[in-house]
């Protein structure tokens, strides 16, 4: 598992390997990912935007950005955690993934930047 801990806010990853919505030899390699946000300060939070490289071995780099995740803004009040889950898919069996959230401090207006730890994507079968 990666973990940071930025302004505040604490952001876990966990990564797992779909081989049931995979075909490599189709360059189809599907993993999913866990992540955990935790609200380390005495302020509520809430989670505005995301913003997501994505890479993999054979050259491909794709940046995805959006509002929310998996279709909510959570919001976090002091010492409480949000988790969800979701995937991406790579045409190869090697990759990584990186960026940052958009959080919004709900006691003064303002926005900052919390990082998400880069976290590698690994077929199982690769480390053989």
């Amino acid at each position: 598992m990666e973990q940071v801990i930025t302004n505040g806010v604490k952001v876990s990853v966990d990564t797992y390997y779909h081989p049931k919505y995979s075909s490599p030899k189709e360059n189809r390699v599907c993993f999913g990912y866990r992540v955990r946000i935790q609200n380390l300060n005495d302020f509520t939070v809430q989670l505005m935007s995301r913003y997501w490289l994505i890479q993999d071995s054979s050259g491909l780099i794709k940046q995805v950005e959006g509002e929310g995740v998996v279709g909510q803004q959570p919001r976090l009040v002091p010492g409480q955690t949000h988790a969800y889950t979701s995937h991406c898919v790579l045409e190869s069996t090697i990759g990584k993934m990186s960026g940052y959230y958009i959080m919004s401090n709900e006691r003064d207006g303002t926005r900052f930047e919390v990082e998400i730890p880069e976290f590698q994507l690994l077929a199982p079968y690769k480390m053989n």
